[in-house]
């Protein structure tokens, strides 16, 4: 049904009063999806009741959402809630038999999308689970991250290309002694398209090349952030934690095994389009059929990456709407007081700060309410002055 749907309305944008409601709307919900499971966020909480949790939440707030229309509307979770702690770099949702649980001190990233009719709206966020202000290597990790998203944010605009983003934001990340992960996309989002073809790299490297793209107005972006205190190249230590798939819907193969036929067909009936968890599956059957899907191409498996022990990772992410008046972002939550140990002097990440989001207004009458706003939206980089971030 998602095909169709996506088929018949293949040129919705934000130019639809109504495409710009969706999104919102799902951003709303996501957004305090990830306070609830902020909230519960506290030493000796099993990680897979947290995931739980973030994903009920979305279910039940999309599910009292456009039920009195004559077509059905799809929507629900468009990315599974993820906890992913310290030098996990993400994708960290286990299955319900997994006792994993967070400990004083963790570096918690929580990571979960929500979509109303296809219109997907993605969120992370990086907590410490402390009393009082973060401070040391921990400090700057976050506050790389949440830096490089508010100069992304201000780069991410009509007439911008992406490697003016890959470039500002490894400087960044550079200020805070810290690394951009590499491997990690931000990607154009459309109706039922999580990874959509126009592509932001976190790192330019040799093996990895995308399409130079400019950006455009009544475009969506998810732009995803990652930073470590380490090398910044993670690994994939286990297949067995990886447990969020999403279906490739341009493969086929006919499968031999009748676990994988089964999971497949379920899998095919409740998840076609957007990513899913294996929880979601009869666990015994589904760890024999992924396997066989994933093999022959059928899923595309999201990893768990790791860094090295003792390396810290902070993830931030949010969608941003590229309205005719500016950018909007839609998802984000309020950081914790940090104390950095870094300071960022250099005069180019001060001047990508001090953009505005908004477009200035054109016609006489309305240009220093323009200016006004413009100026509140310059941003601040993260330094031992600060209290809460940006």
């Amino acid at each position: 049904m998602a095909d169709e749907i996506r088929e018949e309305n293949e040129e919705l944008d934000l130019s639809s009063p109504e495409v710009v409601t969706k999104y919102k709307s799902a951003a709303e919900i996501v957004n305090k999806a990830l306070q609830l499971v902020l909230s519960q966020c506290k030493p000796k909480v099993k990680i897979v009741d947290l995931c739980e949790a973030g994903d009920a939440f979305i279910r039940e707030q999309t599910g009292n959402m456009y039920k009195n229309v004559k077509k059905k509307i799809e929507k629900g979770v468009a990315f599974p809630t993820c906890v992913s702690v310290n030098n996990t770099v993400c994708h960290f949702s286990p299955l319900a038999s997994d006792e994993s649980v967070l400990e004083d001190g963790d570096i918690v990233k929580i990571d979960m999308g929500c979509h109303i009719d296809g219109f997907i709206a993605v969120v992370a966020h990086t907590h410490v689970l402390q009393e009082g202000p973060v401070t040391g290597r921990a400090a700057d990790v976050i506050a790389a991250a949440n830096t490089a998203a508010e100069v992304a944010l201000r780069l991410v605009r009509p007439g911008k290309k992406n490697k003016d983003v890959t470039e500002a934001i490894q400087k960044v990340a550079a200020a805070y002694d810290c690394k951009i992960v590499e491997g990690v996309l931000s990607h154009q989002m459309k109706q039922f398209v999580i990874d959509g073809n126009k592509v932001v790299l976190s790192v330019s490297a040799p093996d990895t090349k995308v399409d130079e793209a400019e950006f455009e107005e009544n475009e969506v972006y998810s732009i995803d952030i990652v930073t470590s205190t380490g090398e910044g190249k993670p690994k994939l230590l286990d297949e067995k934690q990886t447990t969020i798939y999403k279906r490739a819907v341009d493969k086929s193969y006919h499968l031999k095994m009748k676990a994988s036929r089964f999971i497949f067909s379920e899998i095919s009936q409740k998840f076609p389009i957007m990513p899913f968890s294996a929880r979601a599956l009869e666990e015994k059957r589904a760890r024999l059929g992924l396997v066989e899907c994933v093999n022959h191409d059928l899923l595309q498996p999201y990893s768990v990456l790791h860094e090295k022990p003792g390396d810290l990772v902070a993830h931030i992410k949010f969608t941003v709407l590229l309205m005719p008046n500016g950018s909007d972002r839609v998802t984000s939550h309020a950081l914790q007081e940090l104390q950095p140990t870094k300071t960022v002097d250099d005069d180019e990440i001060k001047a990508w700060l001090a953009l505005g989001t908004k477009t200035k207004k054109k016609g006489g009458g309305k240009k220093k309410k323009a200016k006004k706003e413009d100026k509140a939206d310059a941003a601040v980089p993260v330094d031992d002055a600060s209290t809460n971030g940006v």
